[in-house]
């Protein structure tokens, strides 16, 4: 079995859009997230992870906010992208290599991930170094 094209599409939008989808979905009326947190990680947070889960330690490390609306994600067809590049906090001590990337839904702690998967190539973070999603990634609902 598999999702429709269109409801892939409705699924995303749901998710980072906080589109609701008639009849099945509505988006929170009395608290609805308006964020979705994005981490960084050095090795697969694994399905039956969370996003602290080989999340990166390095000194200023913090996961960053995005939007969950059309400004900040762009969802066309089955995928999603960021509308603008993703910057992490400089690095001002440690060093780690980022491999994957999560969403979810708190800016700390052991939070149920959305999406993760492998970054297209490693980060070397070490100090002075500023890690960045560009905004070019997509994630593909199939």
């Amino acid at each position: 079995m598999s999702k429709s094209n269109v409801f892939e599409n409705d699924l995303l939008q749901l998710i980072f859009n906080a589109t609701p989808i008639a009849n099945i979905a509505d988006n929170a009326g009395s608290s609805p997230l308006t964020n979705l947190f994005v981490a960084l990680h050095t090795a697969d947070p694994g399905e039956a992870g969370n996003q602290a889960t080989n999340e990166c330690a390095y000194t200023s490390y913090a996961r960053v906010a995005v939007a969950r609306t059309s400004g900040g994600w762009t969802v066309t067809g089955n995928s999603v992208s960021p509308n603008a590049d993703i910057n992490f906090p400089e690095a001002t001590g440690g060093t780690e290599s980022a491999t994957h990337a999560s969403i979810g839904v708190a800016s700390s702690g052991s939070t149920k991930i959305l999406y993760s998967g492998a970054l297209s190539s490693p980060i070397a973070i070490s100090s002075g170094v500023a890690p960045k999603i560009k905004s070019g990634s997509t994630i593909t609902e199939d």
